[in-house]
């Protein structure tokens, strides 16, 4: 048996951390479901926008949006909606048989609305409601001017998955969002079954600090990290304000691997898939990881409940220097900066092809 299916077996989500148009028609998406496993799928503005450069697919669907009279932004998001939308109705018979605890698909509001409350809500609603899918997951950063963000489409009864989050603090204030967004629908009379994930990103902890720390810590800090957020979650999912929710019909807000490709070359590719089993969680895993961890027929022994040694390897770390809050305000910060870099290369892409598409029309 594949070990992307031994980890579904352990109860833990594989989604696909990739979309191309590619992906949907040929159908390799459909196999990934079918013999892999896969169970979900995430998008970003990097995955969309390496998609978009190395691919004419998009050709066609470019030329009828600027017919349509759309450019920039817009023309974007009704492309990646097409994309999305696709994927989401081959994850729907998952979706309508674990009664919305998976089968769900992500797409991101304009990462440039990170910081900028109000106009992340109006966009989350906008594309919600635009795609009018139910297994769609709006993804906003968990970033303090997020979070009030996060509150509110809850409260409207959107889904999020929380992205950017990069350690215990962050995953709790996210969760806290989350929280208090279904306490209103539930104060309010509204049914609180809103879905959600929080994303905790793992290997940029170990890129961050590749080279400073002594040999024996080497790509161990995001498994640390990712240890102790396990245990907060593990806390949180069991705790009195969560359960008086569950009873109230509420579901628990699921928490995300994310990042999950080894980047150390040396590493084995399937470092963080292993270590990082858990049930009632969900591991997001780039095109290559899932192609590698496919080939295997086992996995880890899956994480503890309690963190195992988690605090005795961040003591070492702190030891050798590492300042995990500091480096996870640093790293939260840059993921945003990033994805900004990204969207800004995704409109330059689109506003290329889009000056050559309209002038061969």
């Amino acid at each position: 048996m594949k070990a992307t299916q031994l980890l579904h077996q352990f109860g833990q989500s594989i989604w696909l951390d990739n979309i191309t148009r590619d992906l949907l028609d040929s159908g390799t998406l459909r196999r990934y479901i079918t013999e892999l496993s896969v169970t979900g799928l995430t998008s970003n503005p990097t995955i969309f926008d390496h998609a978009l450069k190395n691919s004419a697919a998009y050709d066609d669907s470019i030329r009828a949006e600027l017919k349509a009279g759309r450019k920039g932004e817009a023309l974007f998001f009704n492309l990646a909606l097409q994309d999305i939308t696709r994927a989401a109705d081959e994850f729907r018979p998952t979706f309508e048989r674990t009664n919305g605890v998976d089968g769900w698909v992500s797409l991101e509001v304009s990462p440039q609305l990170a910081y900028d409350t109000d106009k992340t809500i109006a966009a989350a609603k906008a594309l919600h409601a635009q795609a009018h899918r139910p297994n769609l997951f709006i993804k906003i950063p968990g970033t303090k001017a997020g979070l009030p963000a996060i509150e509110a489409a809850i409260f409207a009864g959107i889904p999020v998955n929380v992205t950017l989050l990069f350690s215990r603090e962050q995953y709790l204030a996210a969760a806290e969002a989350y929280l208090r967004g279904i306490e209103r629908r539930v104060a309010a009379g509204l049914n609180p079954d809103v879905g959600s994930v929080a994303s905790v990103f793992i290997s940029r902890w170990d890129v961050a600090i590749a080279g400073k720390t002594p040999a024996e810590l080497t790509n161990r800090l995001g498994i640390a990290i990712a240890g102790r957020t396990y245990r907060a979650a593990q806390q949180l999912l069991f705790s009195a304000r969560a359960r008086r929710l569950y009873n109230a019909g509420a579901r628990p807000q699921r928490l995300l691997w994310a990042s999950t490709g080894t980047k150390d070359p040396k590493a084995d590719p399937a470092l963080y898939v292993n270590a990082l089993a858990a049930p009632f969680t969900v591991n997001t895993i780039p095109e290559a990881t899932l192609k590698s961890v496919a080939e295997r027929s086992e996995i880890g022994a899956g994480m503890a409940e309690d963190g195992g040694d988690c605090e005795q390897v961040l003591a070492r770390f702190a030891q050798a220097g590492v300042d995990v809050l500091a480096l996870a305000e640093r790293l939260q910060e840059e993921g945003a900066a990033a994805f900004v870099k990204s969207w800004q290369e995704l409109l330059a892409v689109i506003a290329s092809k889009s000056s050559a598409l309209g002038a061969a029309a």
